[in-house]
């Protein structure tokens, strides 16, 4: 088995020329897609969201809010603490959270500004953008006119401290009429286009780093990967071809060693690459691979294991290596596309985001993401890898049983 690998090891250093290109057209690629996508967050698709909603007022007039904003079309809104609201920004459970800061019932009925803050992840710019507009448009008919009016109120009780309650009921009903008016006006809409929701990022490239760079990163890095380890499967059904397996099944070992040979030198061929692609966004693009090491070996490990099995299955269920060409390069070009290389998965609609987990792409990606820009511990980054180790270990089962069936008949 170990023989095996080596030869397959050394047969890739063989070729020199396509050792350097498998390392070159990556780098050439990560470089491009970072300098592309240094113009991120400027689309304006939208897309239904979540909605996290800390009331640390807790009054009336905030249950209000709570109830207007969550009737609206493609919102929903969870009601939680800010703490916990934070930490699910910052892991990436949630896109943002709209803080209703204790005082804020009293600052609308004085007419001062009202306490209130939306948090958010930078990396999801763009439908802050849409949501700050849906938010506020929505405020200011709650905020504004009954600030407004709570302030003229206060101001005619301060002036005419001594008139009577009934002369004090109509001036208000004629008070009443004149805002209904004003609600349609010109001059209501003039106001809610210069007012503003303030907003503040939780994640940002100014504390977490690159966002084009890890997107660019990380994206081109695995599809390209899922390409080499493709051309490296398929040498399984060269060496068919060209005779090579009836010479080693007349050897002393298991067919089955035969695969397992070729797993473990397509795994180190998929460590080295991925290894070469970080060391390089370090070196020369800037990327600070030391943040969290363990988690980066570790995510390595966990998406190289993924991608060359995927290299393997292709193999394994084609006849020809024609076939593995062909298929594998449709295949990757799908996923990829799902998962988020060709373009970020908030450019996408929420039904590509359903679509996106099925994708190696997607949970390497999103790995990645964890560790250099959400910048997580181990413990919230495991998952991610536990998936693809699963992915992995379903893919390299369906090779041995097809390997079985369809390489060893075909000899």
């Amino acid at each position: 088995m170990f023989t095996i690998a080596f030869k397959g090891i050394r047969q890739y250093f063989k070729d020199r020329t396509a050792v350097l290109l498998s390392l070159l057209l990556p780098i050439v690629l990560i470089t491009i897609f970072a300098l592309m996508y240094g113009g991120i967050g400027k689309s304006e698709k939208s897309r239904p969201i979540t909605l996290l909603f800390s009331d640390q007022d807790n009054t009336e007039l905030s249950h209000e809010v709570f109830t207007t904003l969550n009737d609206l079309e493609g919102m929903q809104l969870v009601a939680t603490n800010y703490e916990e609201a934070s930490d699910m920004v910052k892991r990436g459970k949630n896109s943002s959270v709209l803080v209703l800061y204790k005082g804020f019932q009293d600052s609308v009925e004085a007419g001062i500004k009202a306490p209130m803050e939306l948090f958010y992840d930078e990396a999801k710019e763009i439908e802050m953008g849409l949501l700050q507009q849906a938010l506020w448009s929505n405020l200011f008919g709650i905020t504004m006119k009954k600030g407004i009016k709570g302030k003229v109120n206060s101001w005619i009780r301060e002036k005419n401290p001594d008139l009577a309650d009934a002369e004090l009921l109509d001036i208000q009903s004629q008070v009443e009429e004149q805002f209904n008016d004003f609600e349609q006006s010109e001059d209501s809409e003039t106001m809610e286009e210069n007012s503003n929701l303030p907003m503040t990022a939780i994640v940002s490239e100014e504390k977490n780093g690159n966002l084009g760079l890890v997107q660019a990163i990380a994206g081109v890095a695995i599809m390209m990967l899922l390409f080499s380890v493709s051309g490296s499967g398929a040498s399984l059904l060269k060496e068919k071809e060209d005779g090579t397996f009836r010479r080693l099944l007349v050897a002393p070992i298991s067919p089955s060693s035969i695969l397992y040979g070729k797993m473990m030198s397509t795994l180190f061929m998929a460590i080295l690459q991925l290894s070469v692609m970080f060391l390089y966004s370090w070196l020369v693009l800037g990327l600070d691979i030391f943040m969290n090491l363990p988690a980066l070996v570790l995510m390595i490990l966990a998406s190289a294991i993924a991608c060359s099995s995927f290299g393997i299955f292709m193999a394994s269920i084609c006849k020809s290596r024609k076939q593995v060409e062909s298929l594998s390069t449709l295949v990757i070009l799908v996923i990829s596309a799902l998962g988020g290389s060709m373009m970020p998965l908030i450019f996408m609609p929420e039904i590509m985001h359903k679509l996106a987990i099925i994708s190696v792409n997607y949970w390497a990606i999103e790995g990645f993401f964890d560790i250099f820009w959400r910048q997580l511990p181990l413990s919230e980054i495991y998952p991610k890898m536990l998936v693809l180790l699963g992915i992995g270990a379903i893919l390299t089962t369906i090779s041995i049983i097809s390997f079985k069936r369809n390489l060893l008949k075909m000899l």
